[in-house]
């Protein structure tokens, strides 16, 4: 296979301009999940005196020593609705991602208790379900370590309740399925959080701590003048004696944990799957040199394959109708071992460059290759001679074939993501496996050039249909409002914070986390499960 050669020079002014920049943005990154783990850590003194361990330290127990864990959208509610982004608290409450558990690849979900009691978020509700649905799609055991205030009732929101409801769906949908669904209760699960261990296969309670009930005390006096207390209402050893809500119950969280680690080793869950050892080589081209050639400026030239010369087994790109649609870079590669098509842009979408791709996504099904799409473009081209070749046919055809691949489809945006670009191209709206941003990545409608300078062209258009003299400074505010509006939506920053990918990654954890997420693809796709009519019922 051809090995990708690399004119990228270190020792450039650009290269280190473009190094800085991205290395600013990863400290931004950085910052922004530190300041949410500060903000949990602060509550561990009012853990410690109840003696639980804080909703990071049950992770680290639950999770296998010096196992990988892929933690997703971290900036989950980042500067919404406006917050201060200086005091915005990313990540909607919750810890999620991807690792192993007694050698079992499981979807984890812990609300971090931490951090306003565990009240929940409406990001944190999208961030919850999208895990939910990542786990169905991928075949992964879904684990929840559960405490929980509640929603919030002063900043109650109709639609947070409405929407709410279907992470009980897609519990009973993954049970029905054949997917283990395990709840470890380590405190409170009130109200309609009753139902996450009450849609869940198997429930561990920590005693003297955990509570599930419908309602708490308060709201069963004011509903009916009955008086209970909470241990009475819905205490660990109630439910595991007397309701048979809990399977297990446990003595503290690490005890609980314990119980959790050796029921998924129990459960045998990974009997179909016999180990694949692939030896590969590394990449030639060290990761540390995507800060250098990805560019903080979309409107600047990047030749997409010294990328992936970073990313694949080798370096060794065999590159499919090369000299046809340049613009377009379709090819067939490996990372760690896992064969791949990858799909890029050196520029927009043209007719050709369309077409090249439907070829190479239909040419992937049949061969049964996952599609990486590498996005960086301005979108689809405009003018009179694309136009005329038919781009909006081509572009469709590309569209269709993407949407109906039969493969696993990851997509990471790596630069600008506009226009139909970002639909052709596998955008967030199209439902890749995986989406994942770089720091620097742009996506908007258009660029907020190219929109204040059209809204700047109709605006003038319109006063003179009115016969009035145009007004400049008029058109110049409005373009100036234009731009701003673009540039505070378009950044990758602010649209993970709206869930809108899986997360922004380093540039230099590209390759591990394509490892990773390729991995998780192909143990679904081998993996056979034993579904039921309908989810497991409760005795």
């Amino acid at each position: 296979m051809p090995t990708l050669e690399s004119r990228a020079v270190p020792q450039s002014e650009t290269y280190r301009q473009n190094h800085a920049a991205l290395s600013d943005l990863v400290a931004r990154l950085r910052a922004l999940e530190a300041r949410t783990r500060e903000k949990s850590e602060a509550s561990r003194e009012r853990f410690e005196r109840r003696g639980q361990l804080l909703p990071g330290d049950r992770l680290g127990r639950l999770l296998d020593a010096g196992a990988p864990f892929l933690e997703l959208s971290t900036l989950a509610g980042f500067c919404l609705d406006h917050a201060d982004p200086e005091r915005s608290v990313a990540g909607g409450g919750l810890i999620v991602g991807i690792g192993w558990v007694s050698g079992v690849r499981a979807m984890i979900v812990v609300d971090d208790a931490g951090i306003d009691a565990g009240a929940v978020q409406p990001m944190g509700i999208e961030k919850f379900q999208r895990a939910q649905r990542i786990a169905l799609d991928q075949k992964l055991p879904f684990i929840h370590l559960v405490e929980s205030a509640g929603a919030n009732l002063l900043a109650y929101r109709v639609e947070t309740f409405i929407h709410g409801g279907s992470a009980f769906y897609w519990l009973a949908r993954l049970s029905a399925a054949g997917i283990p669904v395990i709840s470890v209760v380590h405190g409170s699960s009130t109200a309609g959080g009753a139902y996450m261990p009450g849609l869940s296969d198997y429930v561990v309670m920590v005693r003297d701590r955990a509570r599930a009930f419908l309602a708490g005390p308060p709201l069963l006096k004011a509903a009916t003048g009955e008086v209970a207390t909470e241990e009475e209402l819905g205490g660990a050893e109630m439910h595991a004696t007397l309701s048979g809500q809990a399977e297990y119950l446990a003595e503290d969280d690490a005890d609980a944990l314990r119980i959790t680690r050796e029921l998924l080793a129990a459960l045998d869950w990974n009997r179909d799957l016999p180990p694949v050892d692939r030896p590969y080589p590394a990449p030639r081209f060290d990761a540390e040199s995507l800060l250098g050639i990805a560019l903080p400026d979309h409107r600047k030239p990047l030749d997409m394959r010294e990328v992936i010369a970073r990313l694949v087994d080798g370096s060794d790109f065999l590159e499919f109708k090369p000299d046809y649609g340049p613009a377009t870079v379709t090819g067939h590669a490996a990372i760690c071992g896992m064969r791949l098509g990858i799909i890029t842009n050196n520029g927009p979408l043209d007719p050709a460059g369309a077409n090249k791709a439907t070829h190479f996504i239909q040419a992937c099904c049949q061969s049964d290759l996952p599609l990486l799409y590498l996005q960086n473009t301005t979108g689809f081209i405009v003018g009179k001679a694309s136009e005329q070749g038919g781009m909006i046919k081509h572009g469709a055809k590309m569209i269709q074939a993407m949407s109906n691949a039969t493969v696993p489809r990851i997509t990471v945006h790596c630069g600008a993501s506009f226009g139909a670009g970002n639909y052709g191209m596998s955008g967030r709206g199209f439902f890749p496996d995986f989406c994942f941003s770089w720091p620097n990545a742009k996506t908007a409608v258009m660029g907020a050039e190219q929109a204040a300078d059209t809204m700047a062209t109709v605006m003038a258009a319109g006063m003179q249909r009115k016969a009035q003299a145009v007004d400049h400074a008029a058109i110049e505010s409005m373009r100036a409002k234009v731009i701003d509006t673009f540039e505070r939506q378009a950044d990758a920053f602010t649209l993970s914070g709206r869930l809108l990918d899986d997360g922004v990654i380093d540039p230099r954890d590209t390759r591990k986390v394509l490892a990773c997420v390729l991995a998780v693809c192909e143990e679904a796709r081998r993996r056979q499960l034993h579904p039921v009519q309908f989810a497991v019922a409760r005795p």
